[in-house]
């Protein structure tokens, strides 16, 4: 299916003390089976709102939005979601997170032994199998957002949306986890979305990179594909010339944008 994921003429007006709120407007975007689509934009963009849109945690004024061929017209298992702040529950080991996901999903079709393999397959995943006993205070901060990746994961959703998954953490351990998502997303073959403000990340994870006009009333200014061979090695990416082309191009893009919005 060459549009998995399709967003037609969508539009986001919320209801404010001030009057309405135009965050989207005139949006129009499809997702391939498989890709990995980044969204990237100012702070104000809508780019979590239009995330938000697709996970079905909120609802589009108009405008059309399929997934699978199908209305998105809420929350789905087909859909998972991993956010900058990982959620997970502190009374719970790294393996009763995970497993409270698979449960809630697969609990009717399979058994307690069934559920335990998908939990552990998950783990083992993002490379957690060492850590499924602890709690979260007991694990950096790293391995939280993993273990929120393998939650996800774990509901073997057809697309992973990813708001800024990385974007709390210090920068080694977030180039760290941007090699393991890398290697990650290539095994489970998800359809992935990810929002992100680092114009670095965007460009090594992604296939096309979704370019935001600022708010209020955005909309996609461009959209950059980038079309490195994978397997992606970032050291190797630091000298190519057709990587740091469409690096630029990314910033140029951001800077005219903080242009605009300055003036």
């Amino acid at each position: 299916m060459n549009h998995y994921v399709l967003i037609e003429n969508l539009s986001k007006v919320f209801d404010t003390r001030k009057g309405p709120f135009v965050a989207l407007q005139a949006v129009n975007l499809s997702v391939r089976r498989g890709e990995f689509v980044s969204i990237i934009g100012h702070s104000g963009c809508g780019k979590s709102t239009l995330l938000n849109l697709v996970a079905g945690l909120t609802q589009a004024t108009s405008g059309i939005l399929l997934c699978a061929g199908r209305e998105i017209a809420g929350p789905g298992p087909d859909r998972a979601v991993v956010f900058q702040n990982h959620s997970l529950l502190p009374w719970m080991s790294c393996f009763e997170n995970v497993y409270l996901a698979v449960e809630r999903v697969f609990g009717r079709a399979d058994g307690k032994a069934e559920l335990k393999r998908r939990t552990q397959a998950a783990l083992d995943l993002v490379g957690l199998a060492h850590a499924a006993h602890k709690l979260p205070h007991e694990i950096s901060g790293g391995m939280k957002q993993r273990v929120g990746i393998a939650r996800a994961l774990s509901m073997q959703p057809e697309v992973l949306l990813l708001d800024e998954p990385l974007g709390a953490l210090d920068a080694l351990t977030r180039a760290h986890l941007q090699d393991e998502l890398l290697r990650i997303v290539a095994a489970s073959g998800c359809t992935t979305i990810m929002v992100t403000h680092d114009v670095d990340e965007a460009v090594l994870l992604s296939d096309r990179v979704v370019m935001m006009t600022n708010g209020p009333g955005a909309t996609i200014g461009a959209v950059l594909d980038i079309d490195l061979q994978r397997p992606r090695v970032r050291l190797e990416l630091a000298s190519d010339t057709d990587y740091n082309a469409r690096r630029a191009a990314l910033l140029a893009f951001l800077h005219e944008c903080q242009g605009v919005a300055a003036a």
